[in-house]
């Protein structure tokens, strides 16, 4: 009689949250160019928008679901397909798929949109309070990001919610650096070389 026997076999990957928050940095940093008028067009915007915004941030996506993350997974894979729906409609408005699209744009349908991923993030700010305070802030900026979009999309006092959209996507790009940095630094010397801030500990006990 022969005994079957399980092997566990435990594969070990890096934390991808370095890349994806980079990513996520980056294409923060160019759009709010656009947004603030240091900048104009999107021809240089699309690029970023493809290859950082989306794939990097989807590459720590799929990262993080071998690493059993739901929240980072979600997150990450989120806001990757944000900026590809974003890249495409780009393309469509800048007429790259031919002047009938482009003519039928209607603004409020990325209303809608934005308002759908306000909503979503505002339940993943609640859960970043649980993780540590740099994402806790850097999902707060993001509320307000889609709070910005959302209004300007509806043409509800476009030029106050325009501004404040594009001050909070600097912000969550130059915390997203900080964030990147933290990640790849404090695992690479082994200790906190730049502190991210503990959990709030108010949904979960601290351990």
């Amino acid at each position: 009689m022969q005994i079957a026997n399980s092997t566990h076999v435990k594969i070990i990957t890096a934390d991808p949250s370095g890349i994806g928050l980079f990513g996520l940095a980056i294409v923060t940093l160019v759009a709010s160019s656009q947004k603030l008028g240091l900048t104009d067009g999107l021809s240089y915007v699309l690029p970023w928008a493809i290859f950082l915004g989306s794939f990097a941030q989807l590459f720590a996506c799929i990262q993080d679901a071998k690493h059993n993350n739901t929240f980072g997974m979600t997150a990450f894979g989120a806001y990757a397909f944000f900026w590809f729906s974003m890249g495409v409609s780009w393309l469509i408005k800048l007429g790259a798929f031919g002047p009938e699209l482009a003519a039928g744009i209607d603004g409020r349908q990325l209303g809608f949109a934005f308002t759908g991923y306000l909503i979503f993030t505002i339940f993943m700010t609640i859960g970043a309070m649980e993780t540590h305070k740099v994402l806790f802030f850097i999902f707060v900026l993001i509320d307000l990001l889609f709070l910005g979009l959302a209004m300007d999309a509806f043409g509800i006092a476009p030029e106050v919610f325009h501004t404040l959209a594009a001050y909070a996507e600097m912000g969550i790009a130059l915390l997203s650096l900080y964030g990147a940095g933290a990640a790849v630094l404090n695992v690479h010397f082994g200790r906190v070389f730049l502190p991210v801030g503990r959990p709030f500990g108010i949904f979960k006990p601290r351990t």
